[in-house]
């Protein structure tokens, strides 16, 4: 019953194919990409996002809402390569100010732009609307959702063979990671990620209905 519940639900998807077409699409939505200087980091790091969507019924990086989670701090334009790029952007400039104040930290820039590129590679699971619409209808047998976009997206990075500290990136840039000690890249993606969303709903750019209850002050 289990083996045909999931080869109920990966029948809705691309079977898992992943094409040369895909790989190529993904490095123009994500050009930060080509920024990462270890070869290998890059090809897998570009796969995780491949394998992503081809595990998702999004056809592109492009096609998931700039939101942190569904329906939540919703940016009110743009898409999740914005909030992808944005927080890449942001936390290399952080590694790079606190590397040269402190080289001591020893920070490793290829791992900053992985993980600031795939921080939220889970989301094509958590955000996808058929795993969505199965979880409002099954709550009490799924849960909801029934994983979080940073726990799926560990389980992307290392299935697809990325390093442990790009997973543990993709697991604790979020509320997950208050449970546990950061890395040192991990804390920049995590503050760069906070500060993207955070600005945007200090400058009213999130719509007004998705955002949490607790930050509706700042709504203009």
């Amino acid at each position: 019953m289990a083996k045909k519940r999931a080869a109920d639900v990966n029948s809705i998807y691309n079977n898992g194919a992943v094409t040369a077409s895909l790989r190529r699409q993904i490095r123009e939505e994500l050009p930060e990409f080509g920024q990462i200087s270890d070869r290998a980091l890059q090809e897998k790091a570009v796969e995780a996002w491949a394998f992503a969507l081809s595990h998702s019924s999004f056809k592109s990086i492009r096609d998931i809402p700039p939101a942190g989670n569904p329906d939540t701090n919703e940016a009110k334009r743009g898409d999740q390569t914005d909030h992808l790029r944005g927080v890449t952007r942001l936390a290399i400039g952080i590694a790079r100010e606190m590397g040269a104040a402190y080289p001591e930290l020893a920070i490793d820039m290829d791992t900053i732009i992985a993980g600031g590129l795939l921080h939220d590679v889970g989301k094509a699971w958590e955000f996808d609307p058929i795993n969505r619409k199965r979880w409002k209808a099954s709550q009490k047998r799924f849960g909801r959702p029934s994983i979080r976009h940073p726990a799926y997206g560990a389980h992307i990075c290392l299935t697809v063979g990325l390093p442990e500290e790009i997973a543990h990136i993709a697991m604790a840039h979020s509320g997950e990671g208050e449970v546990l000690v950061r890395s040192v890249e991990c804390m920049i993606v995590h503050q760069a990620d906070y500060t993207f969303w955070n600005t945007l709903l200090a400058g009213g750019q999130l719509k007004p209905e998705t955002v949490p209850p607790e930050k509706r002050r700042y709504v203009l």
